[in-house]
């Protein structure tokens, strides 16, 4: 029997957490846990975006929504700030436990913090791995939840909103999400924000 690896028992025991999410989604059939399925699809772009990328990056792309359901977006005030603010406190409460998950799996606490800096987003356009974790969530939310999104946010917010999205995303990513089928009014959507 082959030893298990600090990565591998980071990876088991990220998604043991994952699929701890009480909400559930059918996909093809199958019902798993809704953030089970997300890290999944985050994990499924990275490997499109990145032929052959490090450990540390697959464990940040994995355990960006850790345990999101946990504090739900409604326990903080409505708007921007709120939002920002809920945003920055699930990556910095993701990034704690998966340092934690990555030192008792046996990664020394170097590599622990460099995956927290990728899981908070530090370093954006200039980091690899944070860079990798936010087209991966740039393209999990482009082909998962934006055209449902898009029915609930006003016209001229939502062309913003893709803007200020594509702007944080690599030129590979852009490639990757301008190939996402989409409906008609979704697509209109997109070109609209990349024309303004």
């Amino acid at each position: 029997m082959t030893e298990t690896t600090p990565f591998d028992k980071t990876f088991a025991a990220l998604d043991a957490l994952h699929a701890e999410d009480p909400r559930q989604v059918t996909v093809e059939d199958d019902t798993l846990p809704q953030e089970l399925w997300h890290a999944g699809r985050m994990s499924a772009w990275l490997e499109r975006l990145d032929p052959a990328p490090d450990e540390l990056t697959r464990i940040a792309v994995r355990a960006q929504h850790l345990q999101r359901w946990q504090v739900p977006r409604s326990d903080y005030p409505e708007g921007r700030v709120g939002y920002l603010t809920w945003r920055r406190d699930q990556g910095q409460r993701a990034a704690e436990t998966t340092a934690r998950l990555m030192e008792e799996a046996g990664y020394d606490a170097d590599a622990a913090q460099q995956v927290a800096r990728m899981i908070r987003k530090q370093g954006l356009g200039r980091e690899v791995g944070t860079q990798a974790v936010e087209d991966c969530a740039c393209l999990v939310f482009l082909e998962n939840y934006f055209a449902d999104f898009s029915k609930q946010v006003d016209h001229d917010h939502l062309i913003r909103i893709v803007q200020m999205t594509w702007k944080k995303m690599s030129p590979r990513a852009h490639e990757l999400a301008l190939g996402l089928p989409m409906s008609d009014e979704a697509r209109g959507l997109v070109e609209e924000a990349l024309a303004g």
